[in-house]
Order: structure tokens, then C-alpha cells, then sequence
């Protein structure tokens, strides 16, 4: 089984949560072999052998980056900003509907929030055709920068291996 792992990263937190999630993907009961990219590296065609793909970016403003929002970002110190993110690339993203998307983001923690990075990727990703979408796990930051909370990075590690636990063979 083979994932594709499209990450945006502002601060790297996203990225090390990726990292994390692929982690628990191989070391699955059926390990997937995961592939982790930016938007930027993949076209708009996902590739025939991926049999999940996974979609997180950081939360922006209750939704996923915006051109603005990691304009503010690179004033904080954010690396990697040029060129369009998660956002622009599922609106150019061929849809797949037989394909299984799973998306996740990184917030702050806090009280209630309406929305996220993940809820809006999975709503857009939705609109341009996927049909097996599932809306995954927020992943907290104690700030704007990071880092992770303690014990995120476990949680995404055995975030993935569930996620491989659930292939088509046996849901």
C-alpha cells in the first residue's frame, strides 16, 4: 500500500507532525509506504499507485494558508513561503473519487474553534470531486511558532498506524 502525504509547514511543526504520521503508517499491521511532498513538489494529477492520501497545513486564521497569512507568517520567521500552498494546489487537483483523503492540521490549542486548516481541506477537496474525504485530527502547537505540544508527535505516530489499519481489506 502506498500514501502520499501533501504537507504544507510554516514553522515546521506541520512537517514534523507529517513526519510523524508516516511513522505510524510503516510500522502498521499492513504498512503503507509513505511518500511526504509540499504542494509545490506534486502536480495536479495524484499518482495512480497512491492508494491514500493524506492533506495537512497549518491552521491560518480558522482555515487553511492564505497568500496574506504566510505573508505574516514570514514576518515571524516562517521558511518555505514562496509559492502557493495546500489551498491553491487542491484547487487545481484533478479529482480521484475512488481515492481515500484523509486531511490534518497543527493549531494552537485552545477553547472552542469553529473551524481549521483540516475542515476547510477536506470541504475544498470535496468540491473538486474526491468522495472518500475524511476530515482527520488537529495537532496542537502551544504557539503561533510552535512547538508541538508534548506527546503530538506520539499521537500522529499512532494516528498513522490507525490509519493504515483501516484499508478497504478490512473496514
Amino acid at each position: 500500500m502506498s500514501a502520499l502525504i501533501v504537507a504544507e509547514s510554516s514553522f515546521g511543526n506541520t512537517l514534523a507532525i507529517s513526519h510523524a504520521i508516516a511513522r505510524g503508517l510503516g510500522r502498521a499491521t499492513t504498512p503503507y509506504a509513505a511518500t511526504i511532498a509540499s504542494p509545490r513538489e506534486i502536480g495536479t494529477t495524484i499518482p495512480a499507485y497512491v492508494d491514500l492520501l493524506i492533506v495537512g497545513a497549518p491552521t491560518h486564521n480558522l482555515s487553511m494558508p492564505k497568500p496574506a497569512t504566510r505573508a505574516q507568517a514570514t514576518t515571524k520567521g516562517a521558511v518555505g513561503q514562496t509559492g502557493g500552498g495546500v489551498r491553491e494546489w487542491i484547487e487545481h487537483l484533478d479529482a480521484r473519487p475512488g481515492l481515500r483523503v484523509v486531511t490534518f492540521d497543527t493549531s494552537i490549542k485552545s477553547g472552542f474553534a469553529p473551524s481549521s486548516a483540516s475542515k476547510s481541506a477536506a470541504r475544498a477537496l470535496k468540491k473538486r470531486g474526491f468522495r472518500d474525504v475524511v476530515r482527520g485530527h488537529s495537532f496542537w502547537v502551544t504557539g503561533l511558532t510552535g512547538p508541538l505540544l508534548d506527546g503530538e508527535d506520539d499521537r500522529a505516530d499512532a494516528w498513522g498506524a490507525l490509519l493504515a489499519a483501516k484499508t478497504p481489506d478490512n473496514q
